[in-house]
């Protein structure tokens, strides 16, 4: 799920460019045609109901009454439009024009935030959104839209929760548990470092293809959220959730470079100014699903492991501090100061 170089790869030739001016019309939109009606399509893997894609419907409903039905967005929940990897690269190229996208997808091109990626770097999700509504999280944003190789206007933040480390084979409550697993990462060296630090065997996957990869045994687990597990059903394949929060991620809103350059500066304010409120109102959209992600694993029989030793682990990962952190020791004490 990497960001991929701002081109037309032969993927998105022919299908997605034909998206591209399809139903949106951003294809042949020029800033002449202002006032034309637009459809802003939307995608995340998520379904319908889950706090990212519940917050981009509320915004699609303020930009409709904002712009008098001018600007409307279309959600394309569940992977319809494909994973993130596809959503990046539709975007990148205007076929798409709203994306949430994790936060290891930018990393590998945009270095700087990496440093959210760092196990252990924040101290709960309060310390994170905290840092995320302050200088650091805008200072960082503007670094997403300014790099020329995203092809991304980045909107805002958005909660993820902790991320836990769950399975198919035992519960995992030290270190020891988790040695010899075969766990799915995204795909950015930093995270696959942290799980084989952890003595787990870190495995790069697309996230739709986790539920068929764990049913089948081509990974033992993998490691989310728990509205993620919930949501995909992966505790259909998974009896084993641990809390071991070792990482801390959050996700981001974005928009087509290519598309957001064909609208005027006031629907680019609106989009701005909307794009905020989402970061703020998919909080409490969060913490509801939590709880209720909560009370169905609990339901179906999930066995939750939450009373873990976390200092071993924290122990653990210094390896991978000591590989990636040291450029970003700078910003870890001003990420460590925010109260």
């Amino acid at each position: 799920m990497n960001i991929l170089p701002m081109k037309r790869r032969d993927v998105v030739k022919g299908g997605l460019a034909a998206l591209a001016v399809g139903a949106t019309g951003l294809g042949r939109f020029t800033p002449a045609r202002a006032q034309t009606k637009m459809v802003l399509k939307a995608s995340d893997v998520h379904p319908l109901g889950y706090p990212t894609v519940e917050s981009v419907v509320r915004m699609g409903k303020k930009l409709d009454a904002a712009t008098s039905g001018r600007l409307t967005i279309q959600m394309f929940p569940s992977m319809q439009l494909g994973g993130e990897k596809e959503a990046i690269e539709q975007a990148q190229v205007g076929a798409l024009q709203i994306a949430r996208i994790s936060v290891g997808a930018v990393g590998p091109v945009v270095d700087d935030v990496n440093v959210f990626n760092m196990p252990f770097v924040f101290r709960d999700s309060k310390h994170m959104e905290a840092v995320l509504d302050g200088e650091i999280g805008t200072e960082l944003l503007n670094k997403i839209t300014a790099n020329e190789k995203t092809g991304l206007v980045a909107l805002g933040w958005m909660n993820a929760g902790s991320r836990n480390i769950y399975n198919s084979k035992r519960p995992i409550k030290t270190l020891a548990d988790l040695k010899g697993l075969k766990i799915r990462m995204i795909g950015n060296p930093l995270f696959i470092d942290t799980m084989n630090a952890l003595g787990g065997n870190g495995v790069a996957m697309g996230f739709d293809q986790v539920f068929s990869a764990m049913q089948t045994g081509v990974v033992d687990g993998a490691e989310n959220n728990l509205p993620s597990f919930v949501a995909q059903n992966h505790f259909q394949v998974a009896k084993y959730f641990s809390m071991t929060e070792h990482l801390i991620i959050p996700e981001l809103l974005v928009f087509s470079k290519a598309s957001w350059a064909k609208l005027t500066p006031d629907d680019q304010a609106l989009l701005k100014k909307f794009g905020r409120e989402a970061q703020l109102e998919q909080r409490t959209l969060w913490y509801e699903a939590e709880k209720t992600a909560l009370d169905k694993m609990k339901e179906v029989g999930t066995d939750i492991v939450t009373t873990i030793d976390k200092q071993p682990f924290r122990d653990a990962v210094k390896p991978v501090w000591d590989k990636y952190g040291a450029k970003y020791a700078e910003m870890t004490k001003r990420i460590a100061a925010v109260s």
